[in-house]
């Protein structure tokens, strides 16, 4: 799957916006979230038969911690999908709660913990106010998510963690922490540095330090991988990704003047 067109926002202007307003971008530019473009009808149609599919499957087995932990997964992907504040708000809570009760099941469920910190990604992107108190309890899933099975969705708690460090003012306002998203994104990359959302994620960072070798190594070695990984990561699951990350590849080539299609697409 966190994950920057949709449409592209650049990082570096949340000093001069309101902190809510920054928590908000902050939920859509992290990478654990796909930060799809728009959806087509296709997508958009499998992600709410899925959702009503698990839904389903969850209220015939409530004390199943997998069936729960796999509707909040549903609900993440149809709450993604949504133009308006209102449904984002209350299928993203539909995935909490679900992603709550498999925790109450089994407290060390790495895939619960996962998927109620992309929820609540969810949730705090249709607020106002209140959003930071959730980037908060976002840091804590994630983390909690990590301890109990780092290699979950292609180290995607260690992508979060650091793109949610990177992009967050640091304290006293919030949680950001250049030291702690630069451990993270190259923790991510070390357990699966073929994941091409991996790379792409420590190379924005690396580019926002003022590090471009650094970032040119990320995207030399990207292109190196990136027709295998089209092999390994192929299906309509993965394309809506696909498009996302060809437009970051694209982004980042283009600050070193390098040809903005990517190999082998």
């Amino acid at each position: 799957m966190f994950p920057a067109p949709k449409p592209q926002v650049k990082t570096g202007h949340f000093k001069a916006l309101p902190r809510w307003r920054w928590t908000l971008l902050l939920c859509v530019l992290m990478g654990v979230m796909r930060l799809h473009p728009a959806y087509t009808v296709v997508e958009r149609s499998r992600f709410e038969a899925a959702f009503e599919e698990e839904r389903g499957h969850w209220l015939a087995a409530t004390n199943d911690h997998q069936v729960a932990w796999l509707f909040s997964r549903a609900a993440y992907d149809w709450a993604d999908a949504q133009s308006s504040n209102r449904d984002r708000a209350r299928i993203a809570q539909t995935g909490i709660d679900a992603a709550n009760a498999a925790l109450a099941l089994r407290p060390g469920c790495a895939e619960a913990h996962y998927f109620l910190a992309l929820n609540l990604g969810q949730l705090a992107q249709t607020k106002t106010l209140g959003a930071l108190k959730i980037v908060v309890r976002i840091e804590e899933s994630f983390l909690a998510a990590r301890a109990a099975d780092e290699q979950f969705d292609q180290a995607g708690a260690d992508r979060g963690l650091g793109l949610l460090y990177l992009e967050a003012p640091g304290w006293p306002t919030s949680v950001g922490s250049r030291d702690k998203a630069r451990k993270h994104l190259e923790r991510a990359v070390a357990l699966v540095p073929i994941h091409p959302g991996n790379r792409l994620a420590l190379a924005d960072a690396h580019l926002k330090w003022r590090e471009p070798e650094a970032a040119r190594l990320q995207l030399d070695a990207l292109d190196r991988d990136w027709a295998a990984n089209r092999l390994r990561l192929s299906g309509p699951q993965w394309e809506a990704d696909w498009r996302v990350w060809q437009a970051r590849r694209n982004a980042i080539a283009a600050r070193f003047k390098l040809p903005p299609t990517a190999p082998d697409r």
